[in-house]
């Protein structure tokens, strides 16, 4: 697999896990418990962040390749 691939298979990844993630908050409102409702919003912002994370340095990445081609 080259760089170019793994690339594209963790960024394609890491869109699926924030869509799940995405997916799952109008789902909290039916646990009908405040506290335990926070904790999990908290907790899905964080993963979301982390996706982030992970989508900017791929982005970094690509673009490093990109120039050494020039």
């Amino acid at each position: 697999m080259s760089p170019t691939e793994a690339i594209g298979e963790l960024r394609s990844r890491s869109n699926e896990i924030a869509k799940c993630v995405t997916a799952m908050h109008p789902t909290l409102k039916h646990l009908g418990n405040p506290a335990t409702q926070g904790e999990i919003v908290r907790a899905l912002f964080e993963l979301t962040k982390q996706v982030e994370v992970v989508k900017k340095q791929l982005l970094k990445l690509e673009k490093q390749d990109n120039s050494t081609l020039l």
